[in-house]
């Protein structure tokens, strides 16, 4: 599949075995040039079988990252920089991350950095990752104040993606990857939305056909979107659906308590409700999206209980899409159907997020039940 922006353009490779012939699509495209491999201890353990036969080709280095969000910092992207150079990286070397999200966003920026910048692969092992975060060259780092507050855009020349490392996944982690993918049926695709409705049972199973095709759909969806607004000037801003309560829910809990897609499950509940209070969106299709995002989003149990409304309105105004302190929301008008709102009234973003919360406690009690 081909990610077509202002900046460049770069294929998507979706196959079953891809890792096993890495080598051999990353020189296909990269030619014969320094490889330096950025990969996080767990994913690392998982996918160097199918990579170290290969390895002796690259003439490159490894570095290893910790695993986590509490990772993504900039000392990390520092201590990114500092291994390239004391390796011999120069002007025309290529990092190639492996890993989730936050292995190619540390990765990236490293690359959108580094002698001011070099190319970079992505090679997503993470359901969130292959769908997501991998396809339209934004990377970053967070700020203990706020997520993702420093970064640059900074398109991959290849992205590669083989389902079979959705296996390797701890059952948690897949289901906070499925809340991306609802995501993009209920802002652009009512037909994904509708599969993701009706297959829960083959989605969690991950039967093959169910896999490819939510990763297929969601990164032709991204694709389009990035393809039309790169800079997120407009257009992409739709993929925030979901992101700005979820990123105050995620500051507010100390990056450590959820999963990201943990968090932008919760925030596309608020952002639902939030849009049936403004007389948005009608109430059918605001429960069917309700039961949608609850029926794969992780049990999180406890990880609430002191979690208060108040405070994670309380931090939006420091999200890094707001303007003025005035964060912006992305709402519906319906399934497949968005509108951005800056300001709503506070106490209609309080009710929704007291509602959001109310959803998810009462769902993980009835799991416990």
């Amino acid at each position: 599949m081909r990610v077509e922006t202002r900046t460049g353009e770069y294929d998507v490779h979706i196959e079953r075995g891809a890792l096993r012939k890495l080598v051999t699509l990353v020189r296909a495209v990269i030619g014969d040039r320094g490889i330096f491999l950025i990969s996080d201890s767990g994913a690392w353990n998982h996918v160097r079988d199918d990579l170290i036969p290969g390895l002796e080709k690259w003439r490159g280095h490894l570095i290893l990252l910790h695993p986590g969000e509490r990772h993504k910092r900039l000392d990390n992207v520092e201590m990114i920089c500092t291994e390239l150079h004391a390796f011999g990286a120069d002007r025309t070397s290529v990092l190639v991350t492996i890993g989730g999200g936050v292995t190619g966003d540390v990765g990236g920026f490293a690359a959108a950095c580094y002698m001011r910048g070099i190319d970079f692969v992505q090679v997503p092992t993470t359901l969130l990752a292959q769908v997501d975060a991998s396809v339209g060259g934004k990377t970053g780092v967070n700020l203990e104040s706020g997520k993702n507050l420093v970064g640059a855009f900074h398109q991959p020349r290849l992205v590669v993606v083989d389902p079979r490392t959705l296996a390797t996944l701890p059952k948690r982690e897949y289901r906070a990857g499925l809340q991306e993918v609802v995501k993009h049926g209920v802002i652009r695709s009512l037909g994904l939305f509708e599969f993701m409705e009706s297959q829960a049972n083959a989605v969690l199973a991950q039967e093959p056909a169910a896999v490819e095709r939510m990763i297929v759909d969601s990164v032709r969806i991204k694709s389009e979107v990035v393809g039309a607004d790169e800079r997120e000037t407009g257009l992409r801003r739709i993929l925030n659906f979901g992101h700005t309560l979820g990123h105050a829910l995620e500051a507010e809990t100390g990056y450590q308590e959820l999963l990201h897609g943990e968090a932008v499950g919760f925030g596309m509940l608020a952002a639902t409700r939030l849009s049936e209070l403004l007389g948005r969106a009608g109430p059918l299709d605001c429960r069917r999206i309700e039961r949608t995002i609850l029926s794969y989003l992780p049990k999180l149990r406890g990880r609430l209980r002191s979690v208060r409304a108040n405070n994670i309105v309380d931090r939006i105004g420091g999200d890094k899409k707001a303007v003025g302190g005035r964060a912006r929301f992305v709402l519906i008008e319906g399934i497949g159907r968005t509108v951005e709102v800056v300001a709503p009234p506070k106490s209609a973003v309080l009710a929704a997020t007291g509602h959001a919360l109310k959803l998810v406690r009462k769902s993980s009690r009835r799991s416990a039940a």
